[in-house]
């Protein structure tokens, strides 16, 4: 007779319980930067717990004295022609942008955050309208920057073959060059041609244009103007006084100058813009 075979069977033991793993407290989102009044705390906890309109109009008439501030550090390295209230309405756009990103959780003060993105917005809208690439505006400051010190140390207006090598470059680089910013030269019409020496005053381009009404004093500006033109051509080499003259005393086109100095319409257009350039720095220093 078969014995019956026993299976032992090992008890498990008996599992623990499993406690719920405890929740995590959520930790509180800051909205107030460090180092900021009672009053300015309420307004920027509004503002970024709530985004409450009124508090991010408050903010913004807070830090506008900002927008200034950087508005008129960036004017000191513009053209007179810039209107710093322009720069100011640019800066307001970097400084909106500024509130609404800032995270004053990280710890860093509004303002050290602010500035940096002020100044980007007024030099990207700056750089949106101006048409001329930087490598030309770049070119055009080298070479008034040569043009400049060698006047002050030659005493006198600088040759080509001088000018080329202090720019490091042949004469025909040069040329090509003053071809290239010749093209993108423009005048504003608020911008300074002269100054009078005697009473310190400064004549725009816009005064020198013909106006209909009769002004007793036209006539003794007029002929100080003059003069101070008269000396500053009189300064240039032959050549570029010869195209100034047949340009726009004689009315003659940049081809029919070419054709009198039996040179190409490029080459006059070169010397024309190097001695308009040589013209405005002349009268630029006149004081």
């Amino acid at each position: 007779m078969a014995t019956a075979k026993k299976v032992a069977t090992k008890a498990k033991p008996a599992q623990r319980p499993r406690k719920a793993p405890a929740k995590a407290t959520p930790q509180k989102t800051v909205t107030i930067p460090p180092a900021v009044d009672d009053e300015l705390a309420a307004r920027w906890d509004a503002f970024k717990a709530d985004a409450d309109d009124e508090a991010r109009e408050k903010l913004i008439l807070h830090y506008a004295p900002l927008v200034k501030y950087v508005a008129s550090r960036v004017a000191t390295g513009l053209p007179s022609s810039v209107d710093q209230h322009d720069l100011v309405s640019y800066g307001m756009f970097g400084l909106i942008d500024a509130l609404e990103k800032f995270e004053p959780g990280r710890g860093n003060k509004f303002e050290t955050y602010a500035i940096p993105r002020i100044k980007g917005a007024i030099i990207d809208e700056l750089r949106a309208m101006d048409w001329v690439p930087r490598s030309v505006r770049f070119k055009a400051r080298e070479l008034e920057k040569a043009q400049a010190d060698l006047e002050a140390m030659l005493k006198r207006q600088p040759s080509d073959e001088e000018l080329a090598e202090r720019l490091g470059m042949s004469r025909r680089e040069l040329h090509d060059m003053v071809a290239q910013i010749s093209f993108v030269s423009v005048l504003a019409l608020d911008e300074v041609v002269s100054a009078g020496s005697d009473r310190g005053e400064q004549v725009a381009l816009i005064d020198t244009l013909p106006d209909k009404g009769i002004d007793p004093t036209w006539g003794v500006e007029s002929q100080e103007t003059r003069g101070l033109l008269a000396a500053a051509i009189n300064s240039l080499s032959e050549r570029e006084k010869i195209v100034v003259t047949l340009y726009y005393f004689e009315g003659l086109t940049l081809a029919e100058i070419g054709e009198i100095l039996g040179v190409t319409e490029s080459r006059v257009c070169q010397i024309h813009t190097k001695a308009v350039g040589g013209l405005r720095g002349q009268l630029s220093e006149v004081e």
